[in-house]
């Protein structure tokens, strides 16, 4: 599988330990979703998106449905979806996506985060040709998934890359094919436990344990912001 795919469950598993910080992020966007395309998940494939993802995640029902009633609220807040560029110690580039009701808040807070733990902002797009925008699906292991017949079914979906582990299938595909990989997965009666669009690092850089250290303090932080949703490193 590789110590790229390794990482990446391991961040991923951190982001969401915390419990306290994970439910606010997670209304947000179904509130968001839900405004773009309405509150009917059967008609707002973004929206039935963030509803798995927040039910992968045990929030409650309650909490979903005022996420969703926000949306249609009066005296809802508008949030804004925004990309941020990094450079991190040791080089490492990062990725950082954000939910906001003030972007000059939350670029402000990033840039302090950055600057304290060894990072900088950079212009946006100088790390389009570093990252690449990735579907990214992930699947209980069962006895009566083969794994060998999901990845040929996937490959005509246009499956980038299939990895597994105890419990759990990674499948990866260019954020294009998230519909295709959706549907090809509804057809073999296969509901992920999460899905989403990632960027993935098309080249993983190797850093010395040491260097790693420092480099997930500064994501932590970063995660550690309301506003920031998800943080990605070319680790």
């Amino acid at each position: 599988m590789g110590r790229a795919f390794e990482y990446r469950k391991a961040a991923k598993e951190k982001r969401w330990a915390n419990m306290s910080r994970v439910f606010p992020k997670l209304s947000k966007l179904i509130t968001l979703a839900a405004k773009e395309g309405g509150g009917d998940p059967e008609m707002n494939s973004r929206l039935r998106t963030a509803i798995l993802n927040a039910k992968a995640q045990n929030m409650p029902k309650e909490n979903i449905d005022a996420a969703i009633k926000r949306a249609s609220s009066k005296d809802s807040e508008n949030i804004y979806e925004a990309i941020y560029e990094g450079k991190g110690p040791h080089g490492a580039m990062i990725m950082i996506e954000c939910a906001t009701n003030n972007p000059n808040r939350t670029v402000a807070n990033i840039k302090t985060i950055l600057s304290k733990n060894g990072g900088h902002l950079v212009p946006n797009g100088t790390l389009a040709f570093i990252f690449s925008k990735k579907a990214v699906f992930e699947v209980e292991k069962s006895a009566d998934i083969d794994l060998d017949t999901l990845e040929l079914t996937l490959i005509n979906a246009g499956l980038e890359e299939i990895n597994s582990d105890e419990q759990n299938i990674y499948i990866y595909a260019p954020y294009t094919e998230f519909g295709s990989i959706s549907k090809a997965l509804e057809e073999l009666n296969i509901e992920p436990k999460s899905a989403s669009l990632q960027y993935i690092a098309n080249s993983a850089q190797e850093y010395s344990d040491e260097q790693i250290e420092e480099i997930m303090k500064l994501t932590e932080k970063l995660e550690d912001d309301d506003d920031v949703q998800a943080v990605y490193t070319n680790i």
